[in-house]
C-alpha cells in the first residue's frame, strides 16, 4: 500500500498530509542484518482485548547503539498490522529492504513511539486510532478509526 509517494519502500507511515518523504540512501550498518534476532523478520500474534485508547510501547529487544532523538532520520525493517485481525497491510520485509524516513513524516505513533529506542532494538507499538490515520483511515488497506500494531527493528539514524 502506498500513499502518494515516489517510492513505495516508504508507504503506509507517512501522513497522508504531509509531502512524501525521499529515500535515503543507508551505510553498512543501517542494512538489514545477515545473523542474529533482526536477521528474521518478526511473527506477530494478533491482540485481543479491547482496542487501546493510549499508545502502548514495549521493546522485545534492547538496542546497545545510539539513541533515536526526536525528528530523526531512521533506517528500519517493520511489520504493521490491524489490531482487530493482525492482518499485515505493510512490511518493509516484503520489499526485501529496510525504509528510511523521517519521524516529522509519519503517524504520531511513531513520531512518539520510536524516540528513545536504540539502534540495534526491536520495539513494539500499540497505536490507538487517533495516533494512526484517526477517522479517515487509509483505504483501501486500513480502515477508519483502526488501531494499529508495528514491530520495527531500529537499523540506524
Amino acid at each position: 500500500m502506498t500513499v502518494g509517494l515516489e517510492n513505495k519502500a516508504d508507504s503506509a507511515l507517512v501522513k497522508q498530509s504531509e509531502a512524501p518523504a525521499k529515500k535515503t540512501s543507508t551505510s553498512a550498518s543501517a542494512k538489514t542484518p545477515t545473523s542474529g534476532p533482526l536477521s528474521k523478520e518478526p511473527k506477530l500474534t494478533p491482540p485481543s482485548g479491547p482496542a487501546p485508547t493510549k499508545l502502548e510501547i514495549k521493546d522485545l529487544i534492547a538496542g546497545t547503539g545510539p539513541e533515536v532523538k526526536a525528528g530523526a532520520s531512521v533506517t528500519v525493517n517493520y511489520v504493521g498490522v490491524l489490531y482487530k485481525g493482525g492482518k499485515t497491510f505493510d512490511a518493509s520485509w516484503k520489499r526485501g529492504e529496510p525504509s528510511t524516513f523521517s519521524l516529522s513524516g509519519v503517524i504520531p505513533g511513531w513520531t512518539k513511539g520510536i524516540p528513545g529506542m536504540k539502534v540495534g532494538g526491536r520495539r513494539e507499538l500499540v497505536i490507538p486510532a487517533a495516533l494512526a490515520y484517526g477517522a479517515k483511515g487509509s483505504p483501501p488497506s486500513i480502515p477508519a478509526n483502526a488501531p494499529l500494531v508495528f514491530v520495527i527493528d531500529m537499523l540506524g539514524t
